[in-house]
């Protein structure tokens, strides 16, 4: 069972920025949207110096491909720019950032099993951990909406984004 992210063990510097890596299968739509709208929400707050903010796929079907023009389109609509380029996740990621939002239970699983240490495992949560209406603990697929999917995608992802920071900001020392 996946544990509670414990920020109370968190402290944010500028020296110290907070790594955070959004992962779904192809990094083309999901991973995108958390990575832009997590961005976004940084940006806002005049926070940007205290996060490191970036998303990846377990898959490399997609790799240095922009996001899906739908995921962009709908981010765009609410103000957020989608800037990043596709890459995989591995094994080295799990070492390089403090906390990784998988989109789903099969990405949580996936990025789990390239887990080797118990401290690896515990930066690894899902998206909607953080979600106040989690549902069924998934980000689902956009393209099984249609339009509608992708900004449900993103209301999600909103949502959940506001959670996490709203947890994380209190563990900034500002300098």
């Amino acid at each position: 069972m996946e544990k509670e992210f414990d920020v109370t063990q968190t402290t944010i510097t500028r020296d110290n920025p907070f790594r955070l890596c959004f992962v779904c299968l192809g990094n083309i739509c999901r991973s995108p949207t958390g990575e832009g709208v997590f961005r976004h929400l940084v940006n806002e707050r005049g926070l940007q110096p205290y996060f490191f903010i970036d998303s990846a796929g377990t898959s490399a079907w997609h790799v240095g491909e922009p996001a899906n023009h739908n995921s962009r389109n709908v981010a765009e609509k609410h103000g957020v720019e989608l800037l990043s380029r596709a890459r995989k996740f591995g094994p080295a990621d799990l070492d390089e950032f403090d906390l990784i939002l998988a989109m789903d239970r099969q990405n949580y699983r996936d990025i789990l099993n390239m887990a080797s240490t118990d401290q690896q495992r515990a930066r690894v949560r899902t998206m909607r951990s953080f979600d106040p209406d989690p549902e069924d603990g998934n980000v689902p697929d956009p393209y099984q909406g249609g339009l509608n999917g992708f900004e449900n995608v993103y209301q999600i992802v909103y949502r959940s984004c506001s959670q996490l920071l709203d947890l994380l900001e209190p563990r900034i020392e500002r300098s």
